[in-house]
């Protein structure tokens, strides 16, 4: 395994520019997730990695290794793509050899191989199956031994779970967890999948308009969003526009349509200045219903539910707008339309950001 480092790494295809000086760091050995809407830069960026497209400007390091003009097949690092690419001719085991017998390694050594490859992604026995006669998460597993059995350093997954159903999805998400840390890998994999991405991932980068918008643990992402891009890209949630009217002891106090709510800042560096316009980030579930804490207390009437079993979720109109809300395994099921009903939600779990 070893670490992959980005520096001011510029791309550009005539006048537009897609990536614009990225700067990252992998560690050896993590398995790091980009995310972000379509045309942010992440695949570009995989593609700068693995060799697949050449930097404007920038360098790209694997360990004290400068890759950045050196082709794909000499940057050990493999790469499995969305639509697995598989020869449909071959069978299983010609398919996972392919790149073994490209590289002139001996009969003996290819089988070797190609059975650990097999064994390691749990499809020891299929070899001589045509490709025609596996299901789409067998196929995945094919690619994913292809890759594997050039005992690759690194890697890169371009959103290879897409064409997979919800319930294949989340059984690969673990087989490749597993495959890349059994295997002593480091991997980057791009997805717009949040779920995806906070299921698996040891960290992540947001991206947004070809740079990085925040990167971090999927926890930190989730919890500490910096912009109202990154809160509202990475799962749900609801924003209240306010007016800082104090700060004390972390906690930012602000004037909004529904009285004075308190939350607390994700970024260290910024402290909001008395009168400057902010946004108050608050997850659907963080919203208590019922009596709570008295500081950020809402009155709304349910104006939507969806009934879901292990939780409900509604909408409920503020004076603030729409908040939806959602409660997990729920006692009591509110009414459309009933007598209004009071939301809270602790300062912790409200995230004061930049308008």
């Amino acid at each position: 395994m070893e670490s992959i480092r980005v520096s001011a790494v510029v791309k550009k295809f005539g006048a537009v520019t897609a990536l614009d000086g990225v700067s990252v760091e992998v560690d050896a050995g993590e398995l790091f997730f980009l995310l972000g809407a379509s045309g942010c830069g992440k695949t570009t960026l995989l593609r700068c990695i693995a060799g697949l497209e050449t930097p404007t400007s920038g360098q790209i390091r694997f360990g004290e290794k400068e890759v950045s003009s050196l082709p794909p097949h000499k940057r050990e690092a493999a790469m499995v793509f969305q639509s697995y690419a598989l020869w449909p001719h071959l069978n299983v085991e010609r398919n996972v050899a392919f790149g073994l017998e490209e590289r002139k390694v001996s009969k003996e050594e290819i089988r070797r191989r190609v059975g650990e490859a097999l064994e390691l992604v749990h499809l020891s026995g299929m070899g001589d199956r045509g490709i025609d006669q596996l299901s789409g998460g067998q196929q995945q597993r094919v690619a994913l031994a292809r890759a594997l059995v050039v005992r690759p350093k690194c890697l890169l997954l371009d959103e290879p779970l897409s064409n997979l159903d919800a319930k294949l999805r989340i059984e690969m998400r673990r087989e490749i967890r597993r495959i890349v840390k059994e295997g002593g890998l480091t991997g980057i994999y791009v997805t717009h999948d949040q779920e995806e991405a906070l299921a698996m991932a040891d960290r992540m980068a947001i991206m947004n308009g070809g740079r990085i918008e925040q990167l971090g643990r999927p926890e930190e992402i989730y919890r500490q969003p910096r912009s109202a891009y990154v809160a509202g890209f990475i799962g749900e949630t609801n924003l209240i526009k306010g007016r800082v009217i104090g700060v004390k002891d972390g906690d930012v106090m602000a004037e909004t349509p529904v009285g004075v709510m308190v939350g607390q800042t994700a970024d260290e560096s910024w402290t909001p200045s008395d009168g400057e316009t902010v946004l108050l980030s608050i997850r659907p579930e963080a919203w208590n219903i019922g009596d709570g804490d008295r500081d950020n207390g809402v009155e709304g009437k349910v104006t939507e539910r969806s009934y879901l079993g292990q939780c409900i979720q509604y909408v409920v109109s503020t004076a603030a707008g729409m908040q939806h809300v959602v409660e997990l395994n729920p006692l009591k099921l509110h009414e459309r339309g009933e007598t209004s009903i009071r939301l809270s939600v602790r300062r912790t779990d409200v995230v004061v950001l930049k308008d």
